[in-house]
This record gives C-alpha cells, sequence and structure tokens, in this order.
C-alpha cells in the first residue's frame, strides 16, 4: 500500500545534528514523504540548513515559541498532510531503508502507533558506543528501548515513533512539553485504545552524548521524568524502576563501608564486581574493541547512578508536596 507519510522533527539549537538528518533521508529507498522541521525558538537557527534541501526533499521549515520539544511536535502534527506520522529526535540518523521498512510492516500489521530501536553507527565515537551500549542493554535498562518488548503492552519512544492521524486527532498529542513527555503520551495512546507495537527493523542510529557529564545531566533527567509521570499515573510506576535507585544505594553503602573493610564491603564489591565483568564482556562481544569494553562499564555505573539520584530527589520532592 502507498503511503504518504510525514516526517516531523523537533530542533533546538541544533543546526549540525539537524543536517545530518536530513542528508540521511535524501537517500530513502521509500519516496513518498515530507519532512517538517519545527524550530522550537532556538537562538541559533537551522533555517539555512533546511534551505540547502528544498530541490532534494519535500521539506517545510517552521518556527515557533520555545515551549519544548513535546509541544513542538504537536506542531508538527498539526502541520501534517501525510497518512502516518513519524517523529525523530534531531540526532538521529535514518538508514536507507527505514520507511520502505516501516511501510512494509504496515502493510501485514494493524498499528495505530509504533516504535523502533536505536543503533550505535559505525562512525560513532567510542564514547558514543559505550553509551548506546549502556542505553540499550537489557542488564542496564532492562532493553525497554525498542530491543523487546518487555511486559505489558508496548510504549513507543519519541526518538523514533509513528501514528496515525486517528492517535493525535483523539489525544490532542502530548499533554507535557518535556520531562518524560513522550511515556505520558504512550500511556494515553494505549488506554484510548489503540493498538501499539514495535518495528524491530525500523531502528535508527542514534547520537549519543560525548562526554560523561552530559551524559550524567540526561540520565539524571530521566530518573526526575519517571517520577514526574507518576503523579499522573502512579501504577505506571513498577518495581523495575526502582533497580537504578537500590543499585546507587548499594553503591554509596559500598562507599561507606570501605575504611571498615568488613563482611558488608566485601559482599557489596563482589556483586558490583561481578556486574562490571557482565558489562564488560558483553560489550566486548558485541563490539570487540578493549576500550569500548571498559568504557561501557563507566557508561553503566553512570547511567544507573544518574538515573537513581533522579529519581530519588525527584521522589522526595514528590513525598515532600504529598
Amino acid at each position: 500500500m502507498e503511503r504518504k507519510y510525514s516526517i516531523i522533527i523537533p530542533v533546538y539549537n541544533r543546526p549540525d545534528e539537524i543536517d545530518e538528518l536530513l542528508e540521511s533521508l535524501t537517500h530513502q529507498t521509500y519516496s513518498n514523504f515530507e519532512v517538517i522541521v519545527v524550530e522550537d525558538g532556538s537562538r541559533i537557527l537551522c533555517d539555512f540548513i533546511s534551505e540547502k534541501y528544498l530541490h532534494k526533499l519535500d521539506i517545510k521549515y517552521l518556527f515557533k515559541e520555545n515551549e519544548g520539544q513535546g509541544f513542538a511536535r504537536n506542531y508538527g502534527y498539526k502541520n501534517a498532510t501525510g497518512d502516518y506520522y513519524i517523529v525523530f529526535d534531531s540526532d538521529c540518523i535514518i538508514p536507507v531503508h527505514y520507511l520502505e521498512t516501516v511501510n512494509e510492516y504496515l502493510d501485514h500489521h494493524k498499528l495505530d502507533a509504533y516504535g523502533g530501536p536505536d543503533k550505535a553507527h559505525p562512525s560513532f565515537s567510542p564514547i558514543q558506543k559505550a553509551i548506546s551500549y549502556s542505553m540499550t542493554s537489557l542488564f542496564t535498562s532492562g532493553g525497554t528501548r525498542g530491543h523487546k518488548k518487555g511486559i505489558g503492552p508496548f510504549h513507543p519512544r519519541s526518538f523514533n515513533m509513528g501514528i496515525a492521524p486517528e492517535v493525535f486527532k483523539k489525544t490532542g498529542g502530548y499533554n507535557l512539553p518535556f520531562k518524560g513527555e513522550d511515556i505520558e503520551f504512550s500511556i494515553r495512546i494505549l488506554k484510548n485504545g489503540f493498538r501499539t507495537g514495535l518495528i524491530p527493523e525500523a531502528f535508527v542510529y542514534h547520537k549519543r552524548r560525548t562526554n560523561w557529564k552530559t551524559f550524567f545531566i540526561q540520565l539524571h533527567f530521566f530518573g526526575t521524568a519517571r517520577i514526574n509521570i507518576s503523579r499522573y499515573y502512579p501504577d505506571q510506576l513498577k518495581l523495575v524502576h526502582f533497580f537504578p535507585l537500590i543499585f546507587t544505594l548499594g553503591l554509596a553503602f559500598m562507599l561507606l563501608a570501605l575504611p571498615f573493610l568488613n563482611s558488608v564491603f566485601y559482599v557489596l564489591f563482589c556483586l558490583y564486581l561481578l556486574f562490571a565483568l557482565i558489562l564488560f564482556f558483553n560489550s566486548l562481544w558485541i563490539y570487540k574493541n578493549l576500550k569500548i569494553a571498559l568504557m561501557s562499564v563507566i557508561a553503566g555505573f553512570i547511567q544507573l547512578v544518574a538515573y537513581g539520584t533522579g529519581f530519588f530527589q525527584e521522589g522526595i520532592k514528590k513525598i515532600w508536596k504529598s
């Protein structure tokens, strides 16, 4: 079935990223699509980047006041003319087969909304590959970012997500500008009776942070976002979401026990060493690179501690205000 796709890309102060993304879209094997770039009140505009592709893509450049990526996506939805809407983060690179893969999958599976995985591109730096490993690994994230369906219905994430126009009409799109906006949107999609699913081969190359500090800040934000979602949907806070907090508290207890070298310290040390070895050898098996494997251990620990501390801090605020 021939469908027209509307690709919506919110962007904020990232002209270089949007250039790579748009360039990747010029190589799609499926050609019936439009691109809508929504500039979310950026100080560093990407209008000149969009103009580069006027003769290569069916592209619209829209500017709006800064309200957050959730509302920027809504603005794109309102201006879309396609039979199906797709959202990408601006730091993605799209494989040439992406739209063809999605279109073929939708021919055989009735999905009102879908999500796809993210992978590391061969050109990514070692730290980006290590962070990509940590963000997608079963051992650090439970494989929730599109590598398995997990427990319960599939919740698409907005770095790589598609919806039918009826979904936007009925839900009104994103209710939150940021801080877990895609999770909240996915919950309402399901509560409205729409069918969601994972398209395993509809992956994108998702560029990661390029240093540990920005990675920590990002994951700390994710931890606060999970608590933020629970304010609206308390039933969506599952036991698995407490794992990074437990990991962080255990690490803190181990460090506190270090001066005493007692049994508590040795037990915790052995557990964390085992976890580090699992990350190391799993990453080594995937990338066949010692440097990336070592950095994957660092990325895994940073991810869990950053998420755990954000989860804890926002949880304390929630309890205090209740």
